[in-house]
């Protein structure tokens, strides 16, 4: 085979035996126009994630912690001598060195409901926003979704102080505008990567879900402390309109109609892609509905993103409160500490994946056993650190260690299962995400629901222990599924024209 030769494509589901090299880079295109989309999607989903994750923070400084405590004493009035073991301790600090108070008197139910309703939204526009990004535009669909959000974003002050059912109205749009990013992201993904890179850019695209959240808690922590907790929403909206304008210059929806890209870079993608190339780029294919939901390779996905997604909310979204309420960080020693598993977790989840492509590009390993190693390492070990967590109690020094590793570990997510859509149908990336996506969302309105109910004036060790027993249960179930029936294989119904010969024919019977 001669340098510069593009292999003959093989026919769908059967293995490549030759992978096309990289084009050089020239000096005028040092950075390729597809790890340059990957990159400003990494930092649109990090924007996306950092706008949904700030209020955690912010609900700390927002809510009034000591009208709270009056209204709901601690057992402690009523004489129980055991719940002393249940509080951690704190040295001298007080209640006001613990927490900073605000002007709501939100019960933990009702801070519950307020985490909660960003997910009544996210969970609506799945669907909707995955057939449309593959029907039209995911560039444009990933656009106004940032946009909704920054916008909503500069609006939650103002919706907080007119009524906490403004508030949650607030939260719902922006969960509207979420819910489409990953759909859109996961077309633009199989319309740009070549097959052996895909871990690699799909880690560098979802990993901004990580860095979105260390950049969040950090600078939430910071700005409710040194300034106040409607800084938080300002300033993080403000510096978020930035990435709108640099996504409509340097992004299009594919490399056949990127005015910018070299002709070397075009040809190897499209070259990588194959004969599913212009199916990929095709807008106009049925869905296959009958073969999708009877895939078993289709529900071990599924199954493993709902009950990761109940491990990763409820470390998202509840580590502050915990931080803060149990082992009685401050709120900018909360925020700081908070935001190190995530870095952590951002980290892992790129070195993770080069690894993996590395693994299966050389054929020491099949993507499919990458794919489960990832998936078994997202589940496992976070499982056994927050069994971990809720036997060390109050030695916080273990219990941020643990959960450290924990929230690292999730990040081979990345290379698991999320990225396991495009393996089995990249032709319909974005219905098969928003799909497994839209159940996988349940979890982001049950986790607040379910810890503000069990912590409802009883912040203690006992009923977080529940908390991290329960999920880590979840992860086990988890790694068990996916294990038996995942698989990266192509399925035969993601061939376009076949699918719709076979569309016609139902048609006309």
């Amino acid at each position: 085979m001669e340098a510069g030769d593009i292999p003959m494509v093989p026919k769908v589901g059967e293995p490549s035996r030759y992978v096309p090299a990289p084009p050089p880079r020239s000096k005028s295109d040092m950075i390729p126009a597809r790890y340059i989309m990957a990159l400003l999607s990494s930092i649109g989903i990090a924007i996306i994630y950092g706008l949904k994750v700030n209020l955690s923070v912010a609900i700390v400084a927002m809510v009034n912690h000591t009208a709270l405590a009056q209204h709901h004493p601690h057992d402690l009035e009523e004489g129980d001598e055991n719940a002393t073991a249940s509080v951690c301790g704190s040295g001298d600090s007080t209640m006001d060195e613990m927490s900073v108070d605000g002007p709501f008197e939100w019960s933990e139910p009702t801070q519950g409901l307020v985490l909660a309703s960003y997910f009544w939204g996210y969970i609506i526009s799945q669907f909707p926003g995955g057939r449309i990004a593959e029907l039209f535009s995911a560039k444009w669909v990933m656009w106004g979704a940032v946009v909704v959000n920054v916008l909503f974003t500069l609006l939650t002050p103002v919706a907080s102080y007119i009524s906490y059912t403004a508030l949650l109205v607030v939260r719902v749009i922006e969960g509207v505008g979420g819910g489409v990013t990953l759909p859109a992201l996961h077309v633009m993904i199989a319309r740009w990567t070549p097959p052996q890179e895909r871990s690699r850019v799909s880690a560098i695209v979802y990993a901004g879900t990580a860095l979105g959240t260390v950049i969040s808690i950090t600078l939430s922590g910071v700005l409710a402390g040194q300034i106040n907790w409607e800084a938080v929403f300002y300033v993080m909206g403000g510096l978020s309109t930035i990435w709108c304008i640099l996504w409509i210059i340097f992004v299009y929806d594919g490399p056949d109609i990127h005015p910018r890209i070299s002709e070397e870079e075009k040809t190897y993608i499209l070259s990588s892609l194959g004969s599913n190339c212009d199916e990929v780029i095709s807008k106009t294919a049925p869905v296959p509905w009958r073969a999708v939901l009877t895939s078993p390779p289709f529900y071990a996905i599924m199954v493993a993103h709902t009950f990761g997604n109940f491990g990763w909310y409820m470390l998202l979204i509840e580590l502050p409160t915990y931080m803060n309420q149990v082992l009685k960080f401050k709120i900018q020693e909360n925020s700081g500490l908070s935001a190190v598993p995530f870095l952590c977790m951002w980290l892992f989840s790129i070195v993770a994946s080069n690894r993996l492509d590395w693994a299966s590009t050389n054929k020491y390993i099949t993507v499919t056993t990458a794919r489960k190693m990832a998936t078994l390492t997202a589940s496992v070990i976070p499982g056994i650190c927050l069994v971990a967590v809720s036997l060390v109690g109050c030695n916080r020094v273990l219990a941020v260690a643990f959960m450290t590793i924990a929230v690292m570990c999730i990040g081979a997510m990345f290379s698991g299962y999320l990225a396991n859509h495009i393996d089995i149908a990249p032709n319909f990336a974005g219905t098969l995400m928003a799909m497994t996506n839209t159940i996988a969302t349940i979890p982001g309105f049950v986790v607040p629901v379910f810890v503000g109910q069990l912590t409802h004036g009883n912040q203690t060790v006992e009923q977080w222990q529940i908390i991290f027993c329960t999920t880590a249960v979840l992860f086990g179930l988890e790694a068990i599924i996916y294990t038996i029936f995942g698989s990266a294989q192509e399925q035969p119904w993601n061939k376009i024209h076949e699918n719709s010969d076979s569309e016609e024919e139902n048609t006309k019977m």
